[in-house]
């Protein structure tokens, strides 16, 4: 998948937009003249005009339908399979055209739900009783929830299918792939990328996985049939409250006044508590779904009636403070000025009456925690770690960490635990500071490296850094593993998200954009800048670039909280990234940093 490059306005929760409709119909175009001598083209004139199964029942709502040919008498091996691989792409999204390519028993096991194959270009199919197809451009794997997997490695970029011919001597597939094949243009036409919610273990904070989803009528029945799959392996620590083995009742229906009618089955007797976790996970995760204002649930038969319902009718904005965004911090922008801490908007900012706000104390950096009453500084020479309150005019500034050796600009998570990197010599160490106490967690990929800025996620599940190597900047992530009393247990080696090889950059500043979006300022050429958003499961369809600026510039401020947006200070402005639009305003003179709590 290519990286696209394009100006778009931030997701909201409540009001996702739906793909553009000249990108959405040129990307159709394109895959319907490219299958042209192998199907029918139509503009319908009403209602749907392909048979379409239950695994795959679609209506895209474009105003185009592909209706793929089925097998052709006679025809080879490799015919066949292209034909298979064809009848894929279909429009509205079926299976059923496919597997008129199998044979009869295949038909019955094949299971193309389980995981998505996306292809740039493929070699043309070879072979006869066992026919193979190289992807040999790009290739990617997403898994039955629409996660992305990573890219196709080695042998994954061989596709094999097993022919067998019926009692006709027709050539059929006996054995296909356990999967959706489909290009990758026709697959970021039909997928919108959505979260799953799953709770932290101590069930105090959502935290959202990134999947891609068909964006239809269905919408709401493919996202509760993620949600139930639960978290995936190896996912940072997540929990569900669905119970092993929940179902869901046939569809998810919307009424026309935007109610979703969620029907559960093989639930069995679960705590009121459990209950109720169970609809914040659904409303988190269906109010991604444009109009939906409700939801009623059902378990085993019965209706789910809580204190949180309004007769059986619950909000779809249920749960709003387990939200991963954390949209109750404290909303005001913070920063240093002539080295003192001031709050406000960013052109018209006052020192704060606290300790830092009413004498300098030698700082070069400053974080605020989420409540926005505590403010955590680094000395101007890196060695040191003030704490102190922001507004309290009684309070002081304590040092609590005097002997490191080169402190990054800290960082708060949700519960208020302070996250620090010590540079070093490019011989980084990761910290974590809770209740007085501060302990080093060791994360491969960070831990040793030579580490430029250090990002937690709100919802303290994720570490983002820029690690430099070899003369190359790059994003990682790092999941971190909570225990159930919310105790930090390990982290996961990170993972690249963003730059490294191929790519010669230098990242100056990262922040968050979404909780699951991560907004960087990549230098292009020695005087423009980019605004560079990408989401922190890497797939490469999520990079996307939202502003270029000329420089010099000097730090990115971010939060995951619809409204609050992207800022760019520079040396006497700060430049707002919003909305598709560019604002400037000034700043006061001796403005030195600039950012959201957290």
């Amino acid at each position: 998948m290519t990286r696209r490059t394009r100006t778009r306005p931030r997701a909201r929760p409540r009001a996702r937009p739906r793909p553009r409709a000249g990108r959405l119909a040129a990307a159709v175009l394109t895959a319907l003249l490219l299958l042209l001598p192998a199907a029918c083209v139509s503009l319908p004139e009403s209602g749907p005009v392909v048979q379409t199964d239950a695994s795959r029942d679609t209506g895209q709502g474009t105003g185009f339908t592909f209706d793929p040919l089925p097998p052709q008498p006679d025809a080879s091996p490799a015919e066949v399979v292209k034909g298979f691989l064809d009848a894929m792409t279909a429009v509205p999204i079926q299976t059923s055209s496919a597997a008129q390519f199998l044979t009869q028993e295949a038909r019955t096991t094949w299971r193309p739900q389980q995981r998505t194959i996306t292809y740039g270009a493929t070699t043309a199919p070879v072979g006869t009783s066992r026919v193979t197809v190289q992807v040999s451009e790009g290739g990617n794997r997403f898994d039955a929830r629409g996660a992305w997997l990573g890219p196709l490695r080695g042998e994954q970029r061989e596709l094999s299918f097993i022919m067998q011919q019926d009692e006709q001597g027709q050539y059929r597939i006996a054995r296909p792939p356990d999967a959706l094949i489909v290009p990758e243009s026709w697959f970021e036409a039909r997928f919108e990328r959505l979260s799953l919610h799953f709770f932290d273990p101590a069930a105090r904070v959502l935290v959202p996985e990134p999947v891609f989803v068909v964006d239809d009528d269905a919408l709401a029945t493919r996202l509760v049939e993620g949600l139930l799959e639960g978290p995936r392996g190896g996912a940072g620590g997540s929990r569900t409250f669905f119970p092993t083995g929940t179902r869901k009742e046939l569809s998810v229906p919307v009424s026309d006044d935007g109610v979703a009618s969620v029907s559960l089955i093989d639930v069995g007797r679960q705590t009121p508590e459990s209950m109720s976790l169970m609809v914040v996970q659904l409303a988190a995760t269906l109010r991604q779904v444009p109009g939906l204002d409700a939801l009623r649930v059902s378990v085993d038969g019965q209706p789910l009636v809580l204190p949180a319902g309004d007769d059986g009718r619950f909000p779809i904005d249920l749960g709003a403070e387990y939200d991963a965004a954390v949209p109750h911090a404290n909303a005001a922008v913070f920063g240093l000025r002539d080295g003192l801490l001031v709050a406000g908007i960013p052109e018209a900012m006052d020192a704060v009456g606290g300790p830092f706000g009413t004498a300098a104390q030698g700082l070069r950096s400053i974080a605020v925690n989420l409540d926005g009453d505590t403010a955590a500084g680094v000395s101007e020479d890196g060695t040191s770690l003030l704490l102190g309150p922001v507004y309290d005019d009684r309070g002081v500034a304590r040092e609590v960490l005097a002997d490191a050796t080169d402190l990054l600009e800290p960082s708060w998570d949700h519960a208020g635990r302070l996250w620090l990197v010590d540079r070093g010599r490019r011989d980084a160490r990761v910290y974590h500071r809770r209740d007085g106490a501060t302990e080093e967690l060791r994360v491969r990929g960070i831990t040793g490296t030579d580490v430029r800025a250090l990002a937690v996620s709100r919802d303290g599940s994720r570490l983002v850094a820029v690690v430099r190597r070899s003369g190359r900047d790059e994003i990682v992530v790092s999941r971190v593993l909570h225990g159930d009393q919310g105790e930090v247990l390990r982290a996961t080696g990170a993972t690249s998200i963003l730059g490294g090889t191929g790519e010669p950059q230098r990242i100056r500043d990262i922040a968050w954009q979404t909780p699951v979006t991560v907004a960087a300022l990549v230098q292009v050429t020695a005087e423009l800048w980019e605004v560079r958003t990408v989401a922190v499961d890497g797939a490469p369809t999520s990079q996307d670039s939202v502003a270029t600026l000329n420089g010099p510039v000097r730090s990115l401020a971010g939060s995951p909280v619809p409204g609050q947006d992207l800022v760019v200070l520079t040396r006497d402005e700060a430049i707002s990234v919003a909305e598709s639009v560019t604002g400037r305003v000034p700043v006061q003179a001796g403005q030195q940093t600039l950012g959201y709590a957290g």
